[in-house]
């Protein structure tokens, strides 16, 4: 049973707000960035470790992210989810400064780095869940149904963002490189982010601190058993459906992610602050596609004829035409416009990346007992289990086929037109899912048109 709708002075959270949480997702991307950019590349170049480490400890952190429904659920149900950001955040911070320590002793105790670096990408993986399930079930619970589209969108920009500023930012202050400079700078980079996300949470809820009463998605209803939450999200058809297309998306879009600087240092040869910068550049163009996708989409004002699939496909296909062209870099070498390329990469992910947060957000209060931290969570490790394979399949096809072929840009050829072919999969896919499937969220976003008249 629902609660009444609330009145039109209390309309579920602001948009200083909706900023705020923003900033908490620009927090959590900037944290990231640092260990799936930087460290990543520093393990293959610098330390000359196969990928597959760094894929492997990668894919460790987002295997444990299979608790995220565990956690959505106990946010659900703990009455404060302000307390789970703010106390994931703390977990993801001091599993990154594990993390970074774990790569300066690589050449000193190569045992103890890889036991260090496993529980600190635990914790990194903890930390991601449990702080950003509970934000995106913040967001979902506590936005009035016309704004949450739009709100996703402005905090999903809101990260980019904040990988963006942080990629350049660090990517400029390490060099020139060494050990004792990458410690300073990654510290302050942590404690920083820590210190934004406390900031942001703080007295976000109402007074009372039931975060599950000021929006019209919340039930008057205790939350069901995490069993029974989890039967009902299964049964839903739209729900699956839109579940595969986040996987094989997801997975196409992070097998990019851990091979990207190593492609950047082995072929273009480019420092570590430089390849650093160059990931900062795809965010980039993460950010542009998202706004151009928010603005002339449906996530903000749908004033166009064209429904959130065409913006997912196109999305797909052009990260596909992208992929190609990466491929044929890898032949080329010095001299390919790569910064230009990437930026198109990175600007076709964030085409179809808002369209999927804006049908997610829509998806999130459908439920008839379900709240939307368990929902939220459900497809957060669909995701954390793609980009997992991902960054496996990444880091560990790209050391095969190095080996079997012993010609670097042939294998670096090879996964990205693997990669390409999955974005290809991935807009069939979103086609199947979008037909049926997003009809509820297509609604939703319809109304958002009020808000921006």
């Amino acid at each position: 049973m629902h609660a009444p709708a609330p009145s039109s002075a209390n309309r579920g959270l602001s948009w200083l707000a909706i900023i705020r949480i923003g900033m908490v997702q620009a927090s959590i991307g900037a944290m990231v960035m640092l260990i799936t950019t930087v460290l990543n590349r520093l393990m293959v170049v610098e330390y000359a470790l196969a990928g597959a480490i760094p894929a492997a400890l990668v894919g460790w952190h987002y295997a444990v992210q299979l608790g995220r429904p565990l956690w959505g659920h106990g946010s659900d149900k703990g009455g404060s989810r302000s307390l789970w950001i703010a106390g994931g955040i703390m977990v993801l911070g001091l599993g990154a400064i594990m993390a970074v320590q774990a790569t300066v002793m690589i050449q000193q105790d190569f045992a103890l780095a890889m036991v260090i670096a496993v529980v600190g990408y635990t914790l990194i993986g903890v930390g991601v869940g449990a702080s950003g399930t509970s934000a995106l079930a913040l967001l979902a619970s506590g936005v009035a149904p016309e704004r949450r589209a739009a709100a996703a969108a402005v905090t999903w920009i809101m990260m980019v963002a904040g990988i963006v500023v942080s990629a350049i930012t660090v990517g400029a202050l390490l060099q020139p490189f060494s050990p004792e400079r990458l410690l300073t700078v990654s510290s302050g980079l942590l404690i920083t982010c820590i210190a934004i996300t406390c900031i942001a949470v703080f007295r976000i809820e109402p007074r009372m601190g039931v975060s599950l009463t000021f929006a019209e998605t919340a039930k008057s209803d205790p939350p069901p058993d995490f069993r029974e939450a989890l039967r009902e999200i299964l049964n839903e058809k739209a729900a699956r459906r839109f579940t595969l297309f986040i996987f094989v998306s997801m997975m196409a879009f992070n097998m990019q992610d851990l091979i990207l600087e190593p492609f950047a240092g082995l072929i273009f040869g480019m420092t570590p602050g430089q390849s650093t910068q160059l990931g900062g550049m795809q965010s980039g163009g993460v950010l542009v596609g998202m706004i151009v996708a928010g603005i002339g989409g449906s996530a903000f004002a749908g004033r166009l004829p064209f429904e959130l699939r065409h913006w997912i496909v196109f999305g797909c296909l052009g990260s596909a035409l992208a992929l190609a062209s990466l491929a044929m870099a890898a032949q080329v070498g010095p001299g390919w416009p790569i910064a230009s390329n990437v930026f198109v990469l990175g600007f076709c992910n964030g085409l179809f990346a808002v369209a999927a947060i804006g049908a997610m957000m829509g998806l999130a209060g459908a439920g008839e007992k379900t709240r939307e931290g368990v929902r939220m969570g459900v497809w957060g490790a669909a995701q954390a289990i793609a980009f997992g394979l991902g960054g496996m399949l990444g880091g560990g096809g790209l050391d095969l086929a190095r080996r079997a072929i012993a010609h670097d840009p042939s294998a670096f050829q090879i996964v990205f037109a693997i990669e390409a072919a999955l974005f290809v999969l991935a807009a069939w896919l979103a086609v199947r899912a979008t037909a049926r499937g997003l009809a509820p969220a297509r609604a939703i976003i319809e109304r958002d048109e009020e808000v921006f008249a």
